[in-house]
């Protein structure tokens, strides 16, 4: 009897003590997590990119802890991206009021000397006329730029590639452009092999898109007296680079000049005149066939725009 009395009261006592271990752990784990959520309130309350840390053994805290630090992470870097992008967009819509605004008071200071001179020489009306004829396409070319840059972001406006005679159409865009190469007083330096070169792409996405890139260099790098282009190929990819020896790009504007809207200062000056979405389309074309662009500069040496496409075999067709 007596034995099954200390029995009963070991049993007893153990109980006791294992309910007051739980308690004190529950109590604990209530402390714990009452903290991460005060943490938590104040992280979210006061935006910031606090860390919640939390020193505890307790594996399953441990494991809600490196949740919640997961997304408060994505969390933190969806704020960032929005906070660049709501930038983004008040750069681009001064620089859009910027752009419509010169062209337009333009237009209207032309149309009150017509107005306000009725007797006025034909000749000197007609010169007038075609000056706001010139403003009003320049107008109209941003408003389209502007226009195909939202359709290849929302993924309304859809590339088809096929494979496309890339020796073909770099002749063709430095062909269409060498008068304006001659005037500038550049040189051109063209690295275009005689076998076919064949490549993934799309002939209307990649004229524009060399086009851009050939204009861009003639205007910003004619002072470097040298315009290059070059077509070359491996066994899976195809290469174009449009170069100049120009005053280039600094290095901390590198990686920004794909931004929309983004322009160096001396773009908004009339003799650097941009709209800033050349580059943005530029870019989104390139990846839309699947490729890729880069940019590498040194001022005065080289500035060079590098597409990477992938490359077609001769008797393959692809479509995507």
């Amino acid at each position: 009897m007596t034995a099954l009395l200390w029995l009963l009261t070991a049993l007893l006592a153990g109980s006791i003590g294992w309910n007051l271990i739980q308690f004190a752990a529950r109590k604990k784990r209530d402390a714990s997590l009452a903290e991460i959520s005060s943490k938590l309130r104040r992280i979210v309350a006061n935006e910031t990119s606090e860390r919640l840390l939390l020193f505890t053994d307790d594996k399953y805290l441990q494991e809600l802890v490196q949740d919640i630090e997961g997304v408060l992470s994505s969390s933190q870097k969806m704020a960032v991206r929005y906070a660049r992008t709501e930038q983004s967009m008040r750069k681009m819509l001064a620089n859009i009021s910027h752009d419509l605004k010169t062209p337009l008071t333009v237009i209207l200071g032309y149309v009150e000397m017509i107005q306000a001179d009725p007797a006025m020489d034909e000749a000197e009306r007609s010169r007038l006329f075609r000056h706001v004829q010139h403003k009003t396409t320049e107008i109209i070319a941003l408003i389209h730029s502007f226009f195909d840059l939202a359709k290849l972001e929302s993924g309304d406006r859809q590339i088809e590639t096929m494979k496309v005679h890339m020796n073909e159409i770099c002749r063709k865009n430095i062909l269409s452009l060498y008068e304006w190469v001659q005037s500038s007083g550049m040189e051109a330096v063209i690295d275009i092999p005689d076998h076919p070169i064949y490549a993934y792409g799309n002939e209307e996405a990649l004229e524009r898109v060399l086009n851009n890139l050939l204009s861009n260099a003639i205007r910003y790098g004619h002072d470097g007296g040298v315009l290059g282009l070059a077509l070359a190929a491996d066994e899976t990819h195809v290469t174009i680079e449009v170069w100049d020896r120009g005053k280039g790009i600094q290095e901390q504007n590198l990686e920004r000049v794909f931004e929309r809207m983004f322009t160096l200062e001396e773009s908004r000056n009339r003799a650097f005149q941009g709209s800033g979405l050349g580059l943005t389309i530029t870019k989104r074309l390139v990846e839309a066939m699947d490729g890729s662009i880069t940019l590498s500069s040194v001022p005065f040496q080289k500035t060079v725009f590098t597409i990477m496409l992938y490359r077609a075999a001769e008797t393959n067709v692809r479509f995507s």
